[in-house]
């Protein structure tokens, strides 16, 4: 990690991960259903970053702990995830990001994972950070909807204090009233400088989470993702993660937010083109 003139800089090999440099894609599904279409979506997200120069990394859950029913897909467990995984990454070369809900999958992950993401719903869990930091993986931390831009810096804290100082700051939304999220473009900023210039990353697709009244399963605002991405690359970002699905309607997570596999070129030729433009003049 270098840091210069608060602007930090992740690397991965040779992917670079920061504020200031070309914008990095974190993509794929919102959680893993079989390897199959896993495959699919790496593969459409290699071959659409790779024909417009943009660094990728796939994202997937191995097991979606905070559902709000007890009858909704968890996924298909740590086991069969770590398979799915480990195909995935032998196939197409790619670097992987994963989310742990207890503190004993931390290690157990990390053995065919690089970066772990710490849910927006548990980043104020101390064993829990602490697990994930002490893998000395990359740990992207999304900020909880329910804390200010500001209380990020003690969740930093808590990871640089368990010796690891590789940290990315994920915005998902603030929660708005009930059942609706609100994201705080200055809030980006804020998180940027709050932090000392760690990477700063906005999750598009969560964000758009609209939650109906009784409804046991997340709707959403999947119409305005455009809107959305533009406005946040337009901060001047490290990252942006998209979860799609071949066929949202038959996902069987968070499908009303995912994005249309066949939208996906469109939607990462406009962030690229935004994102040349802030980064020539920031």
């Amino acid at each position: 990690m270098n840091i210069n003139k608060n602007k930090i800089i992740l690397s991965l090999e040779d992917t670079k991960i920061s504020n200031h440099l070309p914008i990095v894609v974190f993509g794929g599904i919102n959680v893993l259903e079989d390897y199959d279409t896993t495959a699919m979506v790496c593969e459409k997200f290699i071959t659409i970053t790779k024909k417009l120069n943009m660094s990728f990394i796939f994202k997937a859950s191995f097991d979606k702990a905070n559902r709000s029913s007890i009858y909704s897909y968890r996924g298909p467990g740590l086991k069969k995830s770590i398979e799915i995984f480990s195909k995935i990454k032998s196939k197409f070369n790619v670097k992987i990001m994963t989310d742990i809900h207890e503190p004993n999958q931390a290690h157990k992950i990390a053995e065919v994972v690089d970066i772990i993401q710490i849910p927006a719903f548990l980043a104020r869990q101390t064993d829990l950070i602490q697990s994930a930091a002490q893998t000395n993986k990359i740990i992207n931390i999304k900020k909880p909807q329910f804390i200010s831009p500001e209380q990020i810096y003690y969740i930093v804290e808590k990871i640089i204090q368990s010796g690891n100082s590789k940290i990315i700051l994920c915005e998902r939304g603030t929660t708005f009233g009930y059942n609706n999220l609100i994201v705080d473009m200055l809030g980006l900023d804020t998180m940027k400088k709050i932090s000392g210039g760690y990477p700063v990353m906005l999750d598009i697709t969560h964000a758009l989470q609209m939650r109906e009244k009784f409804s046991p399963i997340s709707h959403g605002k999947i119409s305005q993702i455009h809107v959305l991405a533009r406005s946040g690359v337009a901060v001047g970002i490290s990252s942006i993660l998209i979860e799609t699905h071949p066929e949202p309607k038959k996902a069987r997570c968070d499908g009303p937010c995912a994005l249309p596999l066949k939208n996906l070129e469109l939607l990462l030729t406009e962030i690229k083109h935004i994102d040349n433009i802030v980064k020539s003049i920031v």
